[in-house]
């Protein structure tokens, strides 16, 4: 019989196939992050300083830099260590870390965008108080968007914290959930039923949050003159192009895991670099006002 609890560390292959071009990754990885951090940090910055930018959707944008932040430290300053070590292994610990800075992360980042998208609802369809009412509520939403991802991931991943394992190869350079699970000494088909059925928990608040807006905004569209059309798709149209691309982002990043795609990361890494267009095209649409 197998010693169970013999696994504490894991080697991340995928690393051995860039072992050719060590140094080329390397600069990859750090521009992007060097991008990531700086643009983040921009952002952050230029709210802080520019008194106009003190509004509700501003200051999301900056909890949405924020978060940018801790997912690309969560995972780029990991790979780029990695890249130019002679060891791919990684501890029991640091994974399971890793798993959780990662998807509470994914998570966050859409609780975000479904939060702006409820701003976004209340500046176009209720103009006179947006400002009192979101006030009120910018502070409890901004708690929402990080106490929310964090407890409903706990949730689910208490389960994989149980689990012993057989097997060390992790077919990636990061450690994600099903890649661990799918190393038990068991038999985990429950609980990766469980995994996909937690994509509703993670996913279905924020998708009524965006339609039910988006409904409301659209039916103010129809019923508005035309320079208020114009007006409202002006400030809407930067939310929605982020929300379609982070949303390609994770289906592609869910089909990938789950039919083991060996396409490596890269779409992910430069989604994570995204908040720029995004924050540029928000901050010209307010100075146009």
């Amino acid at each position: 019989m197998r010693n169970f609890s013999e696994v504490t560390y894991f080697y991340l292959s995928d690393f051995y196939e860039m072992e050719n071009y060590k140094s080329v990754y390397f600069f990859i990885f750090l521009i992007i992050y060097v991008i990531i951090v700086a643009e983040n940090v921009a952002l952050l910055l230029v709210v802080y300083h520019e008194k106009i930018l003190h509004e509700p959707m501003y200051l999301l944008l900056c909890n949405l830099a924020v978060n940018g932040l801790y997912g690309s430290t969560a995972l780029l300053p990991a790979i780029l260590s990695k890249v130019l070590s002679h060891s791919y292994e990684i501890s029991l610990p640091l994974c399971q870390t890793q798993i959780f800075a990662l998807h509470t992360y994914a998570i966050v980042e859409f609780t975000i965008l479904a939060v702006m998208s409820y701003d976004r609802y209340m500046a176009i369809c209720y103009p006179l108080p947006y400002h009192a009412i979101m006030s009120q509520r910018l502070g409890k939403l901004i708690v929402f968007t990080w106490l929310y991802p964090m407890l409903a991931f706990l949730s689910v991943f208490i389960f994989t914290l149980q689990i012993r394992f057989c097997e060390r190869k992790i077919e990636k350079v990061h450690c994600s959930n099903y890649s661990l699970v799918k190393l038990a000494c068991t038999d985990t088909s429950i609980l990766n039923i469980v995994g996909l059925l937690s994509v509703v928990l993670y996913t279905l608040p924020q998708l009524m949050m965006i339609f039910y807006s988006y409904a409301h905004i659209l039916r103010i569209c129809i019923l508005s003159v035309k320079k208020s059309k114009l007006k409202a798709l002006r400030t809407c149209t930067p939310h929605l192009l982020a929300v379609i691309n982070y949303s390609i982002g994770c289906l592609f990043e869910i089909a990938q895991t789950r039919l083991n795609s060996k396409t490596h990361d890269m779409y992910r890494y430069l989604c994570l670099s995204s908040l720029t267009t995004f924050a540029v095209s928000l901050i010209k649409s307010r100075s146009d006002q």
